[in-house]
């Protein structure tokens, strides 16, 4: 049975934006592909108050995202990407190349996602139908779950 709380029970667009639609969330999410594990790192990197921090962190814990384990000192927890996690990598890098494409002017500078065997930037991300073919929004269409209420 769907949550309840869902925006719209049947859209996986829907329930991925309610569980990571939010600013934060999301950044988040990119400082832990960046490595960042520490609250106290997350904190200083993103500028966020602690009590946004800690809910943030705390709700993408509960969804499956990250997951709070002692560091190696033994000290403080350190959050780290899970499966669930790191499978938003391709989501995190279609935002990034979107706002490369649409969030800077013309020549403005602003940070590079660089594959680490070549050093080359990474190539812009195409969808592909199951024969290869370059898909978009023209070559697709979304199948409907009938609402069982209507």
């Amino acid at each position: 049975m769907p949550d309840p709380e869902w925006t719209d029970p049947h859209c996986p667009v829907a329930r991925t934006v309610d569980l990571l639609g939010d600013r934060w969330s999301l950044l988040i999410v990119r400082d832990a592909f960046d490595g960042v594990r520490r609250f106290s790192d997350f904190r200083r990197g993103l500028g966020i108050a602690r009590n946004i921090l800690s809910d943030r962190l705390r709700a993408l814990t509960a969804a499956g995202i990250l997951e709070q384990r002692p560091n190696d000192r033994g000290a403080r927890s350190e959050y780290v990407l899970t499966d669930r996690g790191r499978d938003l990598f391709t989501v995190v890098v279609a935002l990034r190349q979107w706002g490369e494409r649409h969030a800077f002017a013309p020549g403005e500078e602003h940070s590079e996602l660089l594959d680490l065997a070549t050093g080359a930037p990474v190539p812009p991300l195409v969808l592909a139908g199951a024969d290869g073919t370059p898909l978009d929004d023209t070559g697709t269409r979304v199948r409907r779950v009938a609402d069982p209420g209507a």
